[in-house]
């Protein structure tokens, strides 16, 4: 099978946010003299923001008023993505270069709203590689429903079968799986689950791990 496009997600993927945003959620629980549950703030990795807010309210119950402990975590983390680039991780760079050079069309499906994904991607020198970005405030059901995936694809005018995906979390993992695209998980935070991993795609500690499996035609672009 040819692929005829790559679809991208951004943060933990193509840049280093998700240690930023990690950090900003710890400070705002140290903060308002709240735990910091790490296990439930690794699942929420790879959700839009309607799909975080019943997770971190059921995982800390009466610890956490989320309409006041929300802003203040917002207010840190977008202190910091909003006014300076974050880093773009390793391997990203040759990846996207050595698509261009098979003439593959790229795009970015991203949980983050439209307006700071474009602010991210412009900060970090990478908007020159992408068609366009589709993001979470976009679809109803963001990651892991397959929604967001399905609209990227439709948008290329390309069947979700004939695209790659290139995801870091078990969710956006699940999203893309479920939409019929074929996945390439690039470990970030979160290790795969052995749900995750049962679904039988292809797992790499590295971008350029992946980048090499590419090229050595184990999915023939």
């Amino acid at each position: 099978m040819k692929y005829h496009a790559a679809i991208f997600d951004m943060d933990g993927l193509l840049l280093d946010t998700e240690k930023v945003c990690m950090k900003a959620f710890q400070q705002t629980c140290i903060e308002m003299n709240i735990p910091f549950k790490k296990d439930i703030y690794l699942s929420i990795i790879g959700r839009n923001q309607a799909g975080i807010k019943p997770i971190i309210e059921q995982g800390y119950g009466d610890l956490l008023d989320y309409k006041v402990f929300h802003p203040q975590w917002m207010q840190r983390y977008l202190a910091v993505v909003e006014h300076q680039p974050i880093p773009v991780k390793g391997g990203v760079i040759a990846l996207l270069e050595w698509l261009q050079t098979q003439n593959i069309p790229m795009v970015v499906a991203t949980s983050t709203h439209n307006t700071l994904a474009h602010k991210k991607l412009h900060l970090a020198g990478l908007t020159k590689y992408f068609s366009h970005i589709t993001s979470g405030d976009e679809v109803t059901n963001g990651k892991p429903a397959p929604e967001i995936y399905l609209l990227a694809a439709q948008r290329l005018h390309i069947n979700p079968q004939l695209c790659l995906a290139f995801e870091d979390s078990n969710n956006g993992v699940k999203s893309a799986i479920t939409a019929n695209v074929t996945t390439l998980q690039i470990i970030d935070l979160v290790e795969p689950d052995t749900e995750t991993r049962a679904l039988g795609h292809h797992i790499f500690s590295t971008m350029d791990e992946a980048l090499e499996f590419l090229k050595i035609d184990n999915l023939p672009i």
